[in-house]
């Protein structure tokens, strides 16, 4: 089972370390890594920030906020949710089928001309991304390497020691992604406008062809 303490032992194995009993043992090695944990903004979100992961995907109907009425430009503003981490998709559909082109994003809004809007996005929540039953063994891997680099050079004082890992890192992550990404469904990029107006001429001539046979006949 993924849980801190086993991210933290997981981190030491590849540092060649040995490993803790308890999140509150008192030794060096717990405390660079609580160090790596708590870091900035966390290395929970540093890690879910990486990619568009498959297991913290979320997808949520996007109501204006009320409270904030922009002064010009567009009419809507929608707030940024609190477990937000970063953008998979925006859409103007409810099947997350027709991007959403046209819009702004400043100081943790969205800015649009239409409501609601609809909102696939990474998530810290603790249902989401911050599951570690949804990890993963290859982002769990990962992320073990990863912290490891960053403690590695403090345990054993080798900056090779240091280099090797942040090359296994990358290359962890890299499986870890193209592994997750075949979890999903088969993707597309949207249409064009330029294919978008040559379908819609197509179309208008057949339906002009399918005018003027009936009235023929």
């Amino acid at each position: 089972m993924t849980d801190r303490l086993s991210l933290y032992n997981g981190a030491l194995r590849e540092c060649q370390e040995r490993k803790l009993a308890s999140l509150s043992e008192n030794r060096e090695p717990r405390r660079l890594l609580d160090d790596v944990w708590n870091a900035g903004d966390g290395i929970l979100r540093y890690v879910l920030q990486a990619k568009q992961w498959n297991f913290g995907r979320r997808t949520i109907e996007l109501a204006a906020d009320t409270a904030v009425e922009p002064a010009f430009g567009y009419t809507y503003a929608f707030a940024q949710p609190d477990d937000f981490l970063r953008t998979c998709k925006l859409c103007d559909d409810e099947r997350m089928k027709s991007p959403l082109l046209d819009y702004q994003v400043e100081n943790g809004y969205w800015y649009a001309d239409i409501d609601p809007i609809y909102l696939t996005y990474t998530s810290n929540d603790a249902d989401y991304g911050a599951d570690y039953s949804k990890w993963p063994p290859n982002f769990t891997l990962w992320v073990e390497t990863h912290m490891a680099s960053l403690v590695v050079g403090s345990i054993t004082g080798a900056k090779t020691d240091r280099n090797d890992l942040l090359k296994l890192a990358k290359m962890r992550l890299q499986t870890a992604a193209s592994t997750d990404a075949m979890e999903g469904p088969t993707e597309f990029p949207p249409t064009g406008s330029w294919v978008r107006s040559r379908r819609g001429r197509f179309n208008s001539r057949r339906d002009d062809r399918g005018s003027r046979s009936r009235l023929i006949g």
